[in-house]
Formats: C-alpha cells, sequence, structure tokens
C-alpha cells in the first residue's frame, strides 16, 4: 500500500555533511581538524601534544617526527639514513612522480623514521612509520632502513622501539617489496640473539606483510587501542569465506583477547610503560608497576 511506501526525503545529516566540508574548504589546512571517531571539529590548539581528540580521547594520526618529539628526551634524537630515497626499482608507470608528490606533502623521504635517541636517559635505537607516505607501504627503502636500524642497534648493543603503521607491501615494488619481510625478519632475529630487547608498538593500521614478519616479532607487543591489526582486509576475508565478521574483528582489543598482542596502552601511559620496559630489561632495579 501506498501508506507505506518510504517516502522520499531530505537527508539532513547528509546536508549538514556536505556544509561541514564547504566549511573545512575556507579554513587552511592547518588550523582545523575532524576526529575521525566523534566526527568533532577541533582547532589544532585544542588536540593535546599526544594527539588524542580532546572530546572522546580517540587517537588520531601522530606524525612521524611529531611522535619522536613527544617521546624522547628533549633534543637527544639523531637520525639515521635520512637521506634514502626509493629509485623506482621496476620502472612502474608514474611512480616517481608519486614519490615526488610524497616527498613534498610530508616532508618525508620514505615512510619511516629511524635514529638514536634517549628515553628518560635510556639510550634506544627508535623508528616511527608513517601512514601519510603511501600508507605506510613496505618498498625496498622502507625494508633497507628497518634492517639498519636493527643491524646498528646490535653493533652498539641497543634496544629498539619502533612504532609501526601499514597498509602492506608496496605493490609499484612487486616482489622486491615482499622480499623486505625475509630481510628484516633476520636483522630481528640476530638482534634476539645478542640478547638485545625488540618493543613494536602497533597503530592504526597494521596490515599486511608488516604484520605478517617484524610486527610480530617483539619481545613484547604493545598496542595503541581501537588500532586495525590483521593480515588480509576484512571486505577481503568476508568474500572468501563469504560470511560476515564481527564488528570488533582486527581491532587491537580483539587481537588482545586472542593473545597475538600482549598489551593495549593508551598514549598518555606509553612513556611510563616504555622507560619501565627498558629499564627492565637493561637491568636496571625498577619500582614502577606496569
Amino acid at each position: 500500500m501506498g501508506l507505506f511506501r518510504k517516502r522520499k526525503g531530505i537527508k539532513l545529516n547528509k546536508i549538514l555533511e556536505e556544509k561541514d566540508q564547504e566549511r573545512l574548504a575556507l579554513v587552511p589546512d592547518d588550523l582545523v581538524e575532524r576526529c575521525p571517531s566523534c566526527r568533532k571539529m577541533l582547532l589544532h590548539k585544542q588536540i593535546e601534544a599526544d594527539c588524542c581528540c580532546p572530546n572522546c580521547g580517540y587517537h588520531m594520526h601522530f606524525a612521524a617526527y611529531d611522535r619522536i618529539e613527544w617521546l624522547v628526551d628533549t633534543g637527544s634524537f639523531s637520525e639515521w639514513e635520512a637521506d634514502l630515497q626509493t629509485n623506482n626499482p621496476l620502472d612502474f608507470p608514474h611512480y616517481a612522480e608519486k614519490m615526488a608528490q610524497q616527498r613534498e606533502k610530508t616532508g618525508l623521504n620514505e615512510a619511516v623514521i629511524t635514529g638514536r635517541a634517549l628515553i628518560n636517559q635510556q639510550t634506544v635505537a627508535i623508528g616511527v612509520m608513517d601512514s601519510r607516505y603511501i600508507m605506510a607501504s613496505m618498498g625496498t627503502v622502507v625494508g633497507e632502513k628497518i634492517t639498519r636500524l636493527f643491524e646498528r642497534a646490535t653493533a652498539q648493543r641497543l634496544p629498539v622501539v619502533l612504532y609501526i603503521a601499514s597498509g602492506g607491501a608496496r605493490m609499484q615494488e612487486g616482489i622486491l617489496s615482499l622480499m623486505q619481510m625475509a630481510k628484516i625478519s633476520q636483522a630481528v632475529q640476530q638482534h634476539h640473539q645478542a640478547g638485545l630487547f625488540y618493543l613494536p608498538i602497533l597503530t592504526h593500521p597494521t596490515t599486511g606483510g608488516v604484520t605478517a614478519s617484524f610486527a610480530m616479532q617483539g619481545d613484547i607487543i604493545l598496542a595503541e587501542p581501537a588500532a586495525t591489526i590483521g593480515f588480509a582486509g576484512k571486505r577481503v576475508i568476508e568474500q572468501t569465506i563469504k560470511a560476515k565478521l564481527p564488528l570488533d574483528f582486527q581491532t587491537a582489543e580483539r587481537v588482545l583477547e586472542t593473545g597475538f598482542i600482549d598489551r593495549i596502552v593508551p598514549r598518555e601511559r606509553q612513556k611510563s610503560v616504555i622507560q619501565t620496559l627498558i629499564q627492565i630489561h637493561a637491568g636496571d632495579g625498577v619500582n614502577e608497576s606496569l
């Protein structure tokens, strides 16, 4: 009956969303940001130093250099391999142009920053992957920088703290990208055999070959709240098994329940937890509880 037919109407939410987009277009890029979780508009000066939403606590994207500055002792960071850049090893069409655009957009030469720093006066080798750079996909240079991070840490007998985020292997580098899994894993194993500590912190998202290799090789594996952690994408899995997956599938909270990570640590506690773990594995006496 016509009485029960769904009437066409104006979708108010859609109009409001479009109006927000119009307003956003008039605002400078460095002034306002929208929280991906609660969808509230935030002035950048409202966002705390740890890049968490002041309204809902959502862990927003944390740029690599900003995260390092927030975590380590002031002025202690010394970058390694800063000038390494991808040279399009397979001559993939338009790849070089895309890399140039990414470097200009992000201010990074590649999707990972590595170096040496102090955390509460403890010397560490540190790496931070940045998903702004082609979703922190793992190409040959990303693999080389992380491999050298572990090799230097082994030679200098340093613990490794590695913040991980990635969409997986970089398709423009084909099999060379996939080879980085084995390359990094053997460097991690040598670091482990030397009796040194490796602490990966999984951030949103950690997926693909990165998850299948060095992301899960840590002595203790931490994660940020609500981070996506998995191998294949949720839609791919659903299409393969012809079934609907739970809403919390591949969330850090669900991965913790299944035993693949050791603890979820919000950013407000990360400094103290990392400091404590480094001190414990360095053999120092520690009174602080995790």
